[in-house]
């Protein structure tokens, strides 16, 4: 220890006469306080880099703190460890060694959603030896026998040009005594406040066998409360883990109200499958059936919903992905205008950037196809019409996890959606912008 610090010492004694050369002795005597972590003697590690002076390389500084953070972590001391690795990777978000061991840290904090998030993009880095890879996939499987319990809150604020859904103008109809002309409803602007609530929780049968449970309430509320909507479910059932996935039959019930009234309920059962494909490919499939049962129109809308949605990642590197989704439903209902076959698809980007920034963008798109005709305006006549939609929605978030406040980080969302339709009064557009504190990951 003696002679570590003495060299240390000379080193920087010296520095002005050496130049270049103390950029090696200060990675030098970095590597002598890795040794010294590697061998146990945290103490002796400590000490050397309580030596070191503020490094002008930004390279030798991230080692200087990475070493900090092994001290820490190797201590048992896990929050200031993953304070350390948190505030390097909000600067230089690509760095795979310091996103796994953030990783490792979650698991034993037993923070198990975190440690999967990051667990997922250090596994896309590239140049990682082989042992560490395997490390990477046993971990993952870990994690997904240990992820029993989850609870999620999200609120925030949006406003919104268009809250009722509608295209506004005139529409008139021309007969034998001549033509009439009604006003519809113009768009209404309005601020809404949101609250999204929920949580999960696992019961373990076996190293293989849940039984999972999970509850989720989401609230939409404005000044205009004829708009404001509610939504509550619930589900429960079987879960089987294995190395690679994970698959979760479930039976499901919802309640949703509307302006305060209620307007539907639905029950029936889901299946998620999801799996690995590689370390950077992920995939996942949900079906679902439920039965809607609804508190006005009954005799009109009640009826089934049959949905299948795929879902694929894949991670560009440490700190950008990609996710695809597609997905074909079918509502049955007891009249034909409502009946319809509905198609999405959805392609996103996100990227953790440098100065703590994380960035999420997605454009969607969904055709929705309707059985029956219904009688609608065209031309100042009534004519039978069987309905097509077309809708686009483009959104846009943005969040910095430097203003952390207790595990929330401020997030804002842009979003425009229009909906096209050859009927003419369906169709519409709306911009929104939602402002949220979410969960930081």
């Amino acid at each position: 220890m003696k002679k570590i610090l003495f060299v240390i010492l000379t080193v920087f004694l010296f520095a002005p006469v050496f130049g270049q050369e103390v950029v090696l002795n200060y990675l030098d005597t970095l590597h002598l306080a890795g040794k010294a972590i590697d061998a146990g003697d945290l103490p002796a590690a400590e000490k050397i880099l309580d030596v070191l002076p503020e490094p002008d390389n930004a390279a030798l500084g991230i080692e200087r703190e990475y070493l900090r953070a092994q001290i820490a972590q190797k201590q048992g001391d896990y929050d200031s460890a993953i304070k350390i690795y948190r505030k390097l990777l909000d600067e230089y978000p690509d760095l795979v060694k310091v996103r796994y061991e953030l990783a490792l840290c979650y698991m034993n904090k037993q923070q198990w959603y975190r440690a999967d998030y990051h667990l997922r993009l250090a596994m896309a880095g590239s140049d990682i030896p082989d042992g560490v890879k395997r490390n990477m996939m046993y971990y993952r499987y870990i994690v997904r026998q240990n992820k029993n319990w989850n609870v999620w809150f999200n609120f925030g604020a949006a406003p919104d040009n268009n809250i009722n859904q509608v295209a506004g103008g005139e529409e008139c109809v021309t007969n034998a005594f001549g033509t009439f002309c009604r006003q519809l409803p113009e768009p209404i602007s309005a601020v809404g406040y949101n609250l999204m609530l929920g949580g999960d929780y696992e019961f373990k049968l076996g190293e293989h066998w849940r039984w999972k449970n999970d509850a989720n309430l989401y609230t939409n509320i404005y000044k205009q409360h004829d708009y404001d909507d509610v939504y509550f479910g619930v589900s429960s059932g079987p879960r089987y883990v294995w190395n690679n996935g994970d698959i979760w039959a479930a039976a499901i019930a919802s309640r949703r109200l509307y302006g305060w009234d209620g307007y539907n309920w639905s029950y029936g059962g889901k299946m998620d499958f999801n799996y690995d494909l590689s370390r950077r490919w992920a995939t996942g499939l949900n079906l679902s059936f439920t039965n809607n049962i609804y508190d006005e129109y009954g005799d009109y809308m009640n009826g089934q919903t049959y949905s299948a949605n795929q879902r694929i990642s894949y991670s560009f590197d440490a700190s950008k992905y990609l996710i695809l989704r597609g997905g074909i439903a079918r509502e049955n209902t007891k009249s034909d205008i409502y009946k319809n076959w509905r198609y999405t698809a959805a392609l996103g980007f996100g990227a953790e950037l440098p100065w703590g920034f994380h960035i999420y963008l997605e454009p969607s798109v969904s055709w929705t196809n309707y059985d029956g005709a219904r009688w609608t305006v065209k031309d100042n006549h009534f004519v039978q019409i069987t309905e097509h939609d077309f809708l686009q929605r483009y959104t846009v978030s943005l969040s910095n996890n430097k203003f952390d406040i207790w595990g929330f980080v401020p997030t804002v969302t842009f979003g425009y959606t229009k909906r096209e339709s050859n009927i003419k009064n369906r169709g519409y557009d709306k911009m929104s912008i939602e402002f949220t504190m979410r969960q930081r990951f």
